[in-house]
């Protein structure tokens, strides 16, 4: 089999396995981002401001990390992402400068061109369900939301957003 097959195997095989979902991700992206002002609070004012992302790919596509700077707000933010052959599942991490402290994960996969993670955090106090949903991924831009539940899944409230444009 020649480097080429060899790749070409591979590269086939990480896509099914979920490993390479993230590889849409890997580069440099301009990100508008879209923050509810207040949560939970049946608020609709939203705070908007630029960042800019870069993504890179490790360990084959087994984990990821991206940088985020949100200079507008003073802020950085930090991804990591590790996927488990076993359970063909991703965890994601998130950490930002204004805390410093490494938040529980969320765990999920993609179907049909769409990712949704779920996990649990603390907002302001209160204990909340929280899904993280990629979707509209194209070569050239993504989107990606952030939501919460206060009652246990009931009801989600969009408090975030993210839309990424990949940089020339």
């Amino acid at each position: 089999m020649n480097a080429h097959a060899k790749m070409e195997t591979r590269t086939v095989g990480a896509l099914q396995d979920g490993r390479g979902d993230f590889d849409f991700l890997v580069g440099r992206w301009t990100v508008n981002h879209r923050r509810l002002k207040l949560r939970g609070a049946d608020c609709d004012d939203w705070d908007e401001f630029e960042g800019t992302s870069v993504c890179r790919k490790l360990m084959d596509g087994l984990c990821n990390v991206d940088e985020n700077a949100m200079p507008a707000r003073d802020v950085q933010g930090l991804t990591f992402r590790t996927y488990d052959l076993a359970r063909r599942e991703w965890a994601i991490y998130w950490v930002n400068s204004a805390a410093g402290v490494l938040q529980e994960p969320v765990f999920g996969r993609f179907e049909d061109g769409e990712g949704r993670f779920y996990g649990v955090d603390v907002d302001n106090g209160r204990p909340v369900r929280v899904i993280y949903a990629w979707k509209d991924i194209t070569p050239a831009s993504a989107h990606w939301a952030q939501a919460f539940s206060f009652d246990r899944g009931r009801n989600w409230e969009v408090n975030w957003t993210m839309a990424f444009t990949r940089c020339e």
